[in-house]
């Protein structure tokens, strides 16, 4: 993806807006500075979107043209993206729906007016969309590639969760022996024993060596599955439902099997592109930060460092922190819904790993969830809120990060005199972040050494 933000756009020639759909598209053009609207349709095939570009390069002297669509992937927008001359606002396809709504309540629709009404916003509204300007190639190439990891992650997860509700309606036990049902070593027992009568009628030495084979190496363990094989007793014995259980069972298996070495070629990709970017030191410097999460999190940032103004706009674009709805003398935070959910996902998985990797994020989740009672998952997201502070301050400097630099600047950092602003019952059901136990004194978090070690530690003021 290509943003910047909107400020420096330069003096257009004209203005398009394009309604997508899957084989032709709606246009409506206005000249800079007329009122008068032309409209059309486009093919979506190379050749039509080519000489529809051209013809627009010819017709304005190869001067920008600002073109918006509710699109921020895919093929058309793609496409577009090779002419220099286009300027692409991507619009939010909720952003466009509300606004539909808003001019025709009754609920008219179709291309074309929706195509004029995304005008309307690129024309009228532009200071609030931001133009898309193309990051590194390696930076947009790792975050498709980590994105699609995902996508097969998910697929693995859908199709195992299928293999298990099978099981337990004719092998229940085949859950208990086996740990992880995607695993190599799970889909070549199931492909090999999918009943629990076949494993039962096979040798005992024969089973002990399928387990060493395929890297179970706890005797103890071993022996403990061949005793509960042998003394375990058959769900049910009716063929009508065991048989075709059976037959699902081995057809997901060769799903699952392939959608694992789609994932192994996909984090290999990965790696070899993570590996020779200019900022991988920065993100796999950072704890639990592993082989998976460190290019997600640098796919998130991209190269782009102008991008953001602040560290709070590029937090609200994460979806960690929570929303504010005020109304009068309501006032209501809450969970952030409208995001890009796998965005959020991954600060929040990190975030998760970082609790056992460092000292003084491991402390403030625990004061989180035990001071302040917060549920697990508020507790992570304030957590992840505090990281991505960090994080960008890291990426903005180009610097890796330090864990013993982190925990001198809290030890040696001064105290706030800021009050507290939300109540008890808004931080708890949103889980936003705080330094303190509301409607009482301020915790400030202080590293303090103790032995020779840096612990953390709360002073109330």
């Amino acid at each position: 993806m290509r943003e910047t933000l909107g400020t420096g756009e330069p003096e257009y020639a004209a203005y398009v807006a394009l309604d997508w759909a899957d084989r032709e598209h709606a246009w409506v053009l206005e000249e800079a500075g007329g009122g008068k609207r032309e409209s059309g349709k486009l093919k979506q095939t190379p050749e039509s979107i080519e000489a529809w570009a051209a013809g627009l390069a010819t017709r304005f002297g190869g001067r920008p043209i600002a073109v918006g669509l509710e699109q921020s992937r895919g093929a058309l927008i793609y496409a577009l993206q090779a002419y220099g001359h286009l300027e692409l606002y991507p619009i939010h396809p909720s952003t466009s729906a509300n606004y539909r709504k808003a001019i025709f309540p009754g609920g008219r629709k179709n291309d074309p007016v929706d195509a004029d009404l995304l005008l309307d916003l690129l024309t009228r509204h532009r200071d609030r969309l931001r133009r898309m300007r193309p990051d590194q190639e390696e930076t947009r190439k790792l975050q498709l590639l980590t994105e699609k990891r995902r996508q097969l992650v998910d697929e693995q997860t859908s199709e195992t969760n299928r293999v298990t509700d099978l099981l337990k309606s004719y092998f229940p036990q085949a859950l208990r022996w086996l740990d992880d049902l995607s695993s190599p070593l799970a889909v070549a027992f199931l492909q090999r024993w999918p009943t629990l009568q076949q494993v039962q009628a096979e040798e005992a030495d024969c089973v002990r060596k399928f387990f060493y084979e395929h890297g179970s190496r706890s005797k103890e363990r071993i022996e403990l599955r061949l005793k509960e094989i042998q003394e375990a007793r058959p769900l049910i014995e009716d063929r009508a439902i065991i048989e075709p259980a059976v037959l699902m069972v081995r057809a997901l298996l060769e799903v699952i099997a392939a959608l694992r070495r789609g994932i192994k070629t996909l984090q290999d990709a990965c790696a070899a592109v993570f590996a020779s970017h200019p900022d991988a030191e920065i993100f796999a410097s950072f704890p639990g930060a592993g082989p998976v999460l460190a290019p997600r999190l640098l796919a998130a940032f991209g190269s782009q460092r102008d991008r953001w103004e602040n560290v709070v706009e590029f937090q609200s674009y994460t979806g960690i922190p929570p929303i504010t709805e005020g109304s009068g003398k309501s006032l209501d935070i809450h969970f952030r819904w409208r995001c890009a959910k796998f965005l959020r996902q991954s600060f929040h998985e990190f975030a998760e790993q970082s609790i056992q990797q460092s000292e003084w994020a491991g402390a403030f989740f625990h004061h989180q969830r035990h001071v302040n009672h917060l549920d697990h998952q508020a507790a992570v997201r304030s957590l992840a809120y505090k990281w991505i502070r960090i994080m960008y301050c890291c990426w903005k400097k180009r610097t890796p990060y330090q864990e013993s630099f982190h925990q001198e600047r809290l030890l040696t950092r001064p105290r706030s005199s800021e009050n507290p602003t939300t109540t008890a019952a808004v931080q708890k059901k949103s889980g936003a972040p705080t330094n303190g136990r509301p409607g009482s004194n301020r915790v400030h978090f202080q590293f303090k050494k103790v032995a020779g070690f840096c612990k953390l530690s709360a002073a109330t003021s």
